[in-house]
């Protein structure tokens, strides 16, 4: 069984009763994980699989694709600060949505883990502004060894691995208060 620190970034219905649930995690990089009777209503799970959650969890590794099976979640922080404000909840589902983008699965990333953990937490804080979204792929792109000073952090994203997620526009749009 596989062990690591871990953060929430996505979930998605797989059946009427399990999750898949998106980790971006210290040890192990991108995970995917099945919460088999994850929404069950008396589930070990029930109350610890939500957006941001920071906790250690526990899987058994698939031997056929990336998807494995989660086993124990013990939640270290509920990030309650974040959920005041949807700009600041769209903004932190961008920054694990650029996490996702750029990381390929079970491949450890120490320092974006890091990264993405700073990033919520200043959030949770202070809000969300244009400031930290760019500064925040602004460290992205340093710590990926992609950034040039001659273009912006974006661009030189968008040069190494593709466009960036569509929920970044989404994110200047609810910040300009549109």
């Amino acid at each position: 069984m596989e062990q690591s620190s871990g953060i929430i970034i996505r979930l998605t219905k797989l059946t009427e009763t399990s999750l898949i649930v998106h980790w971006c995690t210290e040890q192990d990089g991108f995970v995917k994980t099945v919460a088999k009777g994850a929404r069950r209503p008396k589930s070990a799970f029930a109350g610890k699989l939500d957006l941001f959650f920071r906790g250690n969890l526990s899987w058994v590794r698939s031997r056929k694709g990336e998807l494995h099976t989660l086993r124990e979640v013990a939640i270290t922080d509920y990030g309650e600060n974040l959920r005041k404000q949807y700009t600041d909840v769209l903004v932190a589902s961008y920054f694990g949505e650029l996490f996702s983008h750029v990381v390929e699965p079970d491949h450890p990333v120490p320092e974006l883990y890091d990264l993405l953990r700073r990033g919520i937490a200043y959030l949770g804080e202070n809000g969300a502004d244009l400031r930290a979204l760019k500064h925040y792929e602004s460290e992205m792109a340093r710590l990926l060894g992609v950034a040039n000073r001659r273009a912006s952090a974006r661009r030189a994203l968008e040069n190494t691995y593709g466009n960036l997620p569509r929920s970044r526009q989404a994110c200047i749009e609810a910040m300009s208060g549109f």
